[in-house]
């Protein structure tokens, strides 16, 4: 229950800030006399190189700050509904998370299966959870997704 709360409140106070990136769809809904208070996004000029989040596209790890992953890469999407999901090493996992604006990301914190693994593969995990755990920025390189944050960078490839 806390981590719902803690979810509504982060995706409120970004709202409000007007930092979340809002889809094409919520655009159109706004223009079309929906909710006055809803935050508005028209008539912020976008910026000439802002790219778009692939929402709802799979993604296997490919390397942590420049360390290739093992046999079990971790695995990330992050869907519609802004629910970031996947499988981290031995354990899966579930999050919130919003790109924002001049492609940047708010990953919420982060739940659990209780999975034990080997000493490598948990140490492994935990980089990888800290590092996406932490991201702040997210990028497409090479048909690549890199997310970079204090805890380091990921490099993803597409999923099939």
């Amino acid at each position: 229950m806390k981590i719902i709360r803690v979810a509504i409140a982060t995706m409120a106070t970004l709202c409000l800030s007007g930092l979340l990136a809002v889809p094409a769809s919520a655009q159109f809904r706004q223009k079309g006399g929906g909710n006055q208070n809803a935050p508005q996004t028209e008539g912020i000029p976008a910026k000439p190189n802002d790219k778009t989040f692939p929402l709802g596209k799979s993604w296997l790890a490919v390397s942590l700050n420049g360390k290739p992953f093992g046999k079990d890469r971790p695995a990330f999407i992050l869907d519609q509904q802004f629910r970031a999901r996947g499988f981290a090493g031995c354990n899966t996992y579930s999050a919130v998370a919003f790109p924002l604006r001049e492609q940047g990301i708010a990953v919420g914190p982060l739940a659990l299966t209780r999975r034990s693994c080997d000493k490598d593969t948990m140490a492994s995990e935990n980089a990888f959870l800290s590092a996406l755990r932490y991201s702040q920025k997210w990028d497409m390189v090479g048909g690549q997704l890199v997310v970079k944050g204090p805890s380091g960078e990921i490099r993803f490839d597409r999923s099939i």
